[in-house]
């Protein structure tokens, strides 16, 4: 299980695992990927060099299969899913769409990250050897989508919507 760092060290992970594994050359356009705060999100209008895909974590819920209470004598634990829009900020239209595929494909081909993946964070959470968080495609409305982004004020990008379930985040001890 892991500490109060753990739902940055995922977001933070992730991008380091989609830059590693993007080749421009295959690609066929430079990117950077990035995890993006809310300040981030509202400054960011428009792609001046290469293609940036931005990280966006704009939801935390409580995983609802993963409510079960703590065995005797186990610390209990915050189960969390984390909600990404991942977004980007090209410019042109098949840059835009070119790279959004490629990470499409890279999450598909690569849902489930593992120790090696998570230790990529620059925040020590504390994973536990076996701990995995699994990463899959969620469905948001249009409706939902363009409330999001008519909120936080830049004018509407290409956007797909990322869960990361399940992560488990121990409490600390009583005082």
């Amino acid at each position: 299980m892991a500490n109060f760092q753990a739902v940055f060290a995922v977001g933070d992970s992730l991008v380091t695992f989609l830059q590693d594994g993007y080749h421009p050359a295959a690609v066929g356009f430079p990117c950077t990927f990035k995890l993006f705060s809310s300040s981030d999100m509202s400054s960011q209008e428009t792609a001046t060099g290469d293609a940036v895909v931005s990280l966006y974590l704009h939801r935390i819920t409580n995983d609802e299969t993963a409510r079960v209470a703590p065995a005797p004598g186990e610390r209990p634990t915050l189960s969390l899913d984390l909600h990404y829009l991942v977004s980007c900020w090209g410019t042109s239209a098949q840059a835009e769409q070119t790279i959004l595929t490629w990470t499409m494909q890279w999450l598909a081909k690569n849902p489930i990250l593992d120790a090696s993946v998570l230790s990529l964070s620059s925040a020590n959470a504390g994973w536990a050897v076996g701990e995995t968080i699994e990463i899959t495609r969620s469905d948001l409305s249009l409706q939902d989508i363009l409330r999001i982004w008519d909120s936080m004020g830049p004018k509407y990008r290409l956007t797909l919507s990322y869960r990361a379930r399940v992560v488990r985040v121990e409490l600390p001890n009583a005082p």
